[in-house]
């Protein structure tokens, strides 16, 4: 079994900073990418930043020169610094993991989300 747990979150103001985490772990054969996607109240999820294996990065364009993932640990943690926050940005952020879990086998597996509110 496989766990994506996300940490950090929570209220501020436009402009100032915050950081997420998120871990994978469990019967973990190989970890193809590791991202965070965001659902903001009445719109569909989108993709806010990946990291593959290869270390190759993408951003979405509203968030690029803004925010910046990195990872620990080889790909089973990543972390999501986003800088000069934005009122829009505000939504529930998901860590996605699309993991081997058995010779194969790969799956997405996703965190609980957490909640990243900007007020103006």
């Amino acid at each position: 079994q496989v766990r994506v747990v996300e940490s950090g979150g929570g209220s501020v103001q436009a402009g100032e900073s915050l950081r997420l985490s998120c871990t994978a772990s469990g019967s973990i054969f190989r970890i193809i990418a590791m991202g965070w996607y965001r659902q903001g109240q009445g719109e569909q999820r989108e993709l806010v930043a990946t990291v593959n294996a290869g270390g190759a990065i993408s951003y979405a364009d509203s968030v690029k020169g803004r925010f910046s993932i990195s990872r620990d640990n080889g790909l089973n943690t990543v972390h999501l610094q986003m800088t000069r926050l934005k009122p829009e940005d505000t939504a529930i952020y998901s860590c996605n993991g699309r993991i081997y879990d058995s010779p194969t086998t790969w799956r997405d597996y996703w965190g609980q989300g957490t909640q990243v509110t900007v007020s103006s």
